[in-house]
């Protein structure tokens, strides 16, 4: 691996990823690793821990004795697997790495998929932070989402949640949806927000490649429209102490997930499961910084089989190389409203702050950045065209070579 050209004062902070695969079935906007297996899958628990545990073992000797900040189990659908599956792979984990004594633990939950009483068990297990994905409290819309959950169960799920002596929730909620009008937008969130999450993922639904409405789009509300629910719903968050701090994430004071800005603030995380990415940093001798991006065998199938396989678990790794660096970093801490201080911004990218400066003007003119040169930050417009500051930040990197 080549070394960046720059030294740091020590490693970013450490997280976990942990993927299940597995999910009742695939929504058809949805172009994440996830596999449908229908209601009542006998899925391979067993099987699938003994390969976590392996694969984390393997991972090991890259972070020594680390500490780690936070886990995230994501999928798929990880409330699939029962509360004893996570009992013990916690129970492994706690021997295996260093955990910070007030480590977030965040699990992904359907509310389609929970008999009454797990979340107990989930809670007893060591998660402590849920996130349930709502997506629409519409009924409606929620068939036109191939969601399994209605309306009702969401509130359920949510009402249980709380008993079950959760104190940190966040609720997954999408917007521009088929029909939506920005009425029935704000009725999403009113209904979200009777829940009195601590945390609100509420994003825009985005026609990915690969996925079923890829290929057969759904009719979305016109741009207008889309404006009009993005201003209304953010005024109705703010006003009920919700504040944004990324370009999708509202929270309470405090209670930002730490595991997606450990991602954005471009910390180090470690994968496990079928088709988990990781982000590793390692210093050599001379001091000088590595970044390697890893990823495993994507299929749950073929995940299983590298258990016996020399390869282990890894599909595929590339180094970041010193000129991909500065638009990786941008890309990540652009995405948070408080962007990223001048000076963060040379001691990760090695990029001299003041030649950058003098190359963003078409970007500060354009009003996509705060007129502040002491940050590196997206103006309200900017995070509404994220994608065409980045292309200018990049742009404007290339010509300090």
């Amino acid at each position: 691996m080549s070394a960046l050209s720059r030294r740091v004062d020590g490693l970013p902070p450490l997280a976990l990823y942990v993927h299940v695969p597995w999910c009742v079935r695939k929504c058809p906007y949805c172009d994440f690793n996830s596999h449908g297996v229908g209601h009542g899958a006998d899925l391979p628990e067993a099987d699938y821990l003994a390969a976590l545990l392996q694969d984390l073992e393997a991972e090991l000797p890259l972070v020594g004795g680390r500490e780690l900040t936070s886990i995230f189990i994501g999928g798929g659908t990880p409330s699939l697997m029962s509360a004893g599956f996570y009992e013990r792979l916690f129970d492994v984990l706690a021997t295996r790495l260093s955990l910070a004594s007030d480590i977030e633990v965040t699990l992904e939950a359907n509310p389609g998929t929970l008999e009454r009483g797990r979340f107990q068990g989930y809670r007893a297990a060591g998660i402590n932070r849920l996130s349930l994905g709502v997506q629409s409290f519409q009924d409606g819309q929620l068939h036109a989402l191939g969601r399994i959950h209605r309306g009702g169960d969401a509130i359920a799920a949510g009402d249980e949640a709380r008993h079950a002596g959760f104190d940190n929730i966040n609720l997954d909620l999408m917007h521009g949806l088929p029909g939506q009008t920005p009425a029935l937008a704000l009725d999403d969130l009113d209904l979200a927000l009777s829940l009195s999450p601590e945390h609100l993922s509420w994003y825009q639904l985005t026609l990915e490649p690969n996925t079923e409405f890829h290929s057969r789009p759904p009719v979305l509300p016109e741009e207008e429209m889309l404006w009009e629910i993005q201003d209304l719903g953010h005024e109705r968050l703010e006003a009920a102490g919700l504040v944004r701090y990324e370009i999708s994430a509202y929270a309470r004071p405090g209670m930002q997930s730490r595991h997606n800005l450990n991602y954005w603030r471009f910390g180090d995380y470690l994968g496990i499961g079928a088709g988990a990415h990781g982000k590793l940093s390692a210093t050599d001798p001379q001091g000088e910084l590595h970044i390697e991006r890893r990823w495993k065998a994507r299929q749950p199938e073929a995940y299983l089989r590298r258990s016996e396989d020399p390869r282990g678990f890894v599909a595929g790794r590339t180094e970041v190389e010193e000129e991909e660096l500065p638009l990786e970093f941008a890309m990540n801490a652009l995405r948070l409203v408080e962007g990223v201080s001048m000076a963060d911004w040379e001691a990760h990218t090695g990029r001299p702050a003041a030649t950058l400066e003098a190359r963003l003007l078409p970007a500060r003119k354009k009003g996509l950045l705060v007129e502040d040169g002491r940050r590196l930050q997206a103006s309200p417009q900017g995070l509404l065209f994220l994608n065409e500051l980045l292309v200018m930040i990049g742009e404007a990197d290339a010509g300090t070579e």
